[in-house]
């Protein structure tokens, strides 16, 4: 079965066989020999400054990884404006109230690019008490779309206001500029872009930022967890095997020529799966250009709900992903990510003939 799906991937028979390893304790030095190797390897998929910024990991889904940066990063007396485009942006709006930060939230259309006037507007008209911090989703997996990340840090950058990404779908695949210094922190996870498992995510911040961390969050305590690692250490009992995972995925990835080679390898994919459900009537929702390379959204076939859908293409041996909320009878979502080659893609949209034919 290949998984179409925006996370957990397919995975290459090299990272499925690393969690076949040894029993290993986590307070033992060949844990820590694994979990420094890890931290590495993050840091170099971009090619960071290891005296500027930490990765900090964590066991849980993407979602601990944006959870730890937002409950942590937004200082005590800060004040957070999230943009939200789609369901991870309104999931940044959740855990801001759930922790009682002070925050306030622009909101555009699912199917809305967000408007940088209307974003800096807001910073600009808040008032005596200005933004400490604006989040944003890169690639708002929604609808597929790949928010100008560069055009908001800019705006932060003039105005002094640190910015927090979600880049849980976009991180090892698309372009994020680090060296901007308006950008404070990533969240991440192994199982998208990077090919791991699930059970282990991250947040790449700078260290500058984590010496004025909040502690609102016992588990996911961003700058408890920073300080452990880099003393070999961990205040928990980490996901091993997860472990193993994404230290393989991370050699995998700069063996295969790092984030730049997948970027190139995930657009062809994508823009092969694109040209060929066209041809069968099957519109993409967005045009190319503002779409990420990891996944794309299309408007379901006439006729076809995505139930039917689904299990036609997935008796075939693919796994897609249905839309959400109030676009689940109107879309489908195909992600191009793990490992998956042109003849797979090939093969889908002959599925896909064969149902609309």
């Amino acid at each position: 079965m290949l998984l179409l799906n925006p996370g957990p991937v397919t995975l290459t028979e090299r990272v499925r066989k690393s969690l076949l390893q040894p029993d290993l304790c986590h307070r033992e030095p060949e844990f820590f020999d694994l979990q420094e190797e890890a931290r590495a390897r993050l840091t170099a998929v971009y090619g960071l400054d290891p005296a500027v910024w930490a990765p900090v990991l964590m066991t849980g889904s993407g979602t601990a990884a944006v959870e730890s940066m937002t409950a942590g990063l937004v200082p005590e007396g800060g004040r957070l404006l999230i943009v939200e485009n789609g369901v991870y942006g309104e999931r940044i709006s959740q855990i801001a109230k759930q922790y009682r930060i002070d925050h306030d939230v622009i909101h555009f259309e699912w199917m809305q690019a967000p408007d940088l006037t209307q974003i800096v507007d807001k910073l600009d008209t808040a008032g005596d008490r200005p933004y400490t911090n604006v989040a944003i989703i890169h690639h708002e997996t929604t609808t597929g779309r790949l928010n100008d990340l560069a055009g908001i840090a800019a705006a932060c950058r003039e105005r002094g206001i640190d910015l927090l990404v979600d880049g849980v779908s976009s991180f090892a695949a698309e372009a994020i500029d680090f060296d901007d210094s308006s950008i404070v922190a990533v969240a991440a996870t192994a199982n998208k872009c990077l090919h791991g498992v699930p059970g282990v995510s991250f947040v790449m911040v700078r260290k500058d930022a984590l010496a004025k961390a909040a502690s609102r969050t016992y588990y996911l305590d961003i700058a408890r967890l920073a300080k452990l690692q880099a003393e070999r250490n961990t205040p928990f009992t980490p996901s091993v095997h997860a472990y193993y995972a994404l230290v393989e995925a991370l050699r995998e990835l700069d063996d295969a020529g790092g984030w730049q080679k997948r970027h190139t390898h995930y657009g062809a994919l994508a823009e092969q799966a694109r040209a060929g459900l066209a041809a069968l009537g099957i519109d993409s929702v967005l045009p190319p250009g503002e779409s990420s390379v990891v996944l794309r959204a299309y408007k379901l076939p006439a006729g076809v709900d995505y139930v039917r859908l689904h299990d036609w293409l997935k008796a075939d041996g693919f796994v897609i992903y249905a839309g959400q909320g109030g676009l689940s009878k109107a879309l489908f979502r195909i992600s191009t990510m793990g490992n998956l080659t042109a003849a797979d893609i090939d093969r889908l949209l002959a599925s896909f003939a064969r149902l609309v034919k």
